[in-house]
């Protein structure tokens, strides 16, 4: 990779060899490593067994998560925050471990929608629960600081599983509670 870097840098017309640039490939190099590290990451490790019997057939939210990524189009930042919310059917996770799911499929080359239904799709088939709701708002590089450049967008996705597809009001009482 560090090759690549090289050669990148030449073809916008920098030297690779001038003091500032001298270690940039390597950098580059852990950068990258560090921000696709989701494609080796395997999610049942990442969960690590943290899932627990309750007898709880009540909403659970966790809105704000922060996320990272890379959009595949572009391979500039997008980020924002995903709200998650499921009703147990017996199982729950650890709460860590839907921020750690978030990670892992956020830190790889991406589309927003795409992550959004991966986070909600390994949830459904890890505690089978009677419903998940994933919501992301996101902000992308690609559209404010080339292209379009309009700096205030943001881009909301939503995945809805379960009962919170089925049932209006088990989704209105997701969205109504990730507003506050």
């Amino acid at each position: 990779m560090k090759n690549e870097i090289k050669s990148i840098l030449k073809a916008i017309g920098e030297d690779p060899n001038r003091e500032g640039l001298l270690d940039t490939p390597s950098r580059v190099e852990k950068s990258m490593q560090f921000l696709t590290r989701g494609y080796k990451q395997d999610i049942d490790k990442v969960i690590n067994n943290a899932i627990f019997t309750v007898e709880c057939n009540d909403m659970v939210i966790i809105k704000d998560i922060e996320f990272y990524s890379l959009c595949e189009h572009h391979i500039l930042p997008f980020f924002g925050k995903c709200h998650i919310g499921y009703i147990p059917n017996g199982k729950v996770f650890g709460v860590s471990k839907l921020a750690r799911i978030v990670d892992v499929f956020a830190r790889r080359l991406q589309l927003q929608e795409r992550l959004t239904q991966e986070i909600a799709k390994v949830i459904l088939s890890k505690i089978t629960p009677e419903g998940v709701g994933v919501v992301m708002e996101g902000q992308h590089m690609c559209m404010t600081m080339r292209g379009i450049q309009k700096q205030n967008s943001q881009m909301v996705t939503s995945a809805m599983l379960g009962s919170f597809r089925d049932e209006d009001a088990t989704r209105l009482e997701f969205l109504n509670l990730i507003k506050t």
